[in-house]
């Protein structure tokens, strides 16, 4: 009989771990390559939305992803079709089912890390991102032997894609921050097999450090200048807010009724709310995911984050 993916996701994102890597390997921005590993809707929605570790894993990967942009380093996805014929799909069918069903809006990858022109999507059809795809040839071609892992679930499709990248004498590297699984035991069930058998477990902070430091959160909090945009740089204002939400939902928010307009009717769904939560704390706003009504609209969006500035 199969399985069904769980419920009501929640644990503590691991800080460390007691992890002890049988290998010592430097990561190399010449050399690194990331991957986004299942990022998907469909996979992120047994966790509870606003909690650990989702809040963690959704950010610290879309640092990884800032910052291998800035630093030139190649950015990977791997995504599951939302139709898998069961000639496709094999042995998954016995253990996980039929798969998404036909589910397009569960298959896409969440907005906040979306790919971008010229990054490549490998269609996923096993645990492995290198199964039934090109992602070997295509990491020669870039000249990388290094491949940077984040996404879910941890002891999974990233373990054994960690597993599959030994074997063909590329370096894994699982960031233990920015992965997630089932529940705590699991994720670290998958972090000391990885390092004691395959690879190196690393952090967020320490890839971002190895980069460059590109995609790392600001140590402080300059003065606004007129005009800016940027909550991560500026601090809170109106306009700086109203961006922020723009640069999330991908739309352009100038026919927004801030009074009249609910935000999730603009598609400021679980996981985007998470992502601006996560932002807004980043500038030392206190506010929570309970603190947002469902049906909020920006004018009380506003009021919210300004009682916690």
């Amino acid at each position: 009989m199969s399985r069904d993916l769980p419920t009501s996701i929640a644990y503590e994102m691991p800080l460390e771990d007691t992890a002890h890597p049988a290998v010592e390997w430097s990561l190399d921005p010449q050399r690194s390559a990331l991957l986004i590993h299942d990022m998907q809707r469909h996979f992120l929605r047994p966790f509870v939305a606003g909690e650990q570790p989702v809040t963690a894993l959704v950010e610290n990967t879309r640092r990884l992803v800032e910052a291998a942009r800035a630093a030139g380093i190649p950015v990977f996805y791997t995504a599951q079709p939302a139709d898998q014929p069961t000639d496709k799909r094999g042995l998954l069918t016995d253990l996980w089912g039929p798969g998404m069903t036909g589910d397009s809006q569960g298959a896409e990858i969440i907005a906040e890390l979306a790919p971008q022109e010229g990054e490549v999507v490998l269609t996923k059809w096993r645990y492995s991102a290198f199964a039934r795809s090109d992602f070997e040839e295509q990491l020669r071609a870039t000249g990388r032997d290094q491949l940077v892992i984040s996404g879910v679930y941890a002891r999974i499709g990233c373990s054994v894609t960690a597993v599959d990248a030994f074997m063909r004498d590329v370096q894994p590297f699982l960031v233990a921050d920015a992965v997630a699984d089932f529940c705590r035991e699991d994720h670290h069930q998958a972090v000391q097999w990885v390092a004691a058998c395959v690879g190196e477990v690393t952090d967020t902070a320490a890839v971002l450090s190895a980069w460059g430091g590109a995609g790392a959160a600001p140590d402080s909090v300059p003065e606004a200048e007129a005009g800016a945009a940027d909550l991560r740089a500026v601090g809170l204002r109106a306009v700086d807010l109203r961006a922020l939400l723009a640069e999330l939902l991908e739309e352009d928010l100038t026919d927004l009724d801030e009074e009249g307009d609910r935000l999730d009717d603009w598609g400021l769904d679980s996981v985007r709310l998470m992502t601006m939560i996560t932002r807004l704390r980043e500038q030392g706003i206190d506010v929570s995911f309970e603190d947002v009504p469902e049906d909020a609209t920006f004018a009380e969006l506003r009021e919210i984050v300004e009682e916690g500035a």
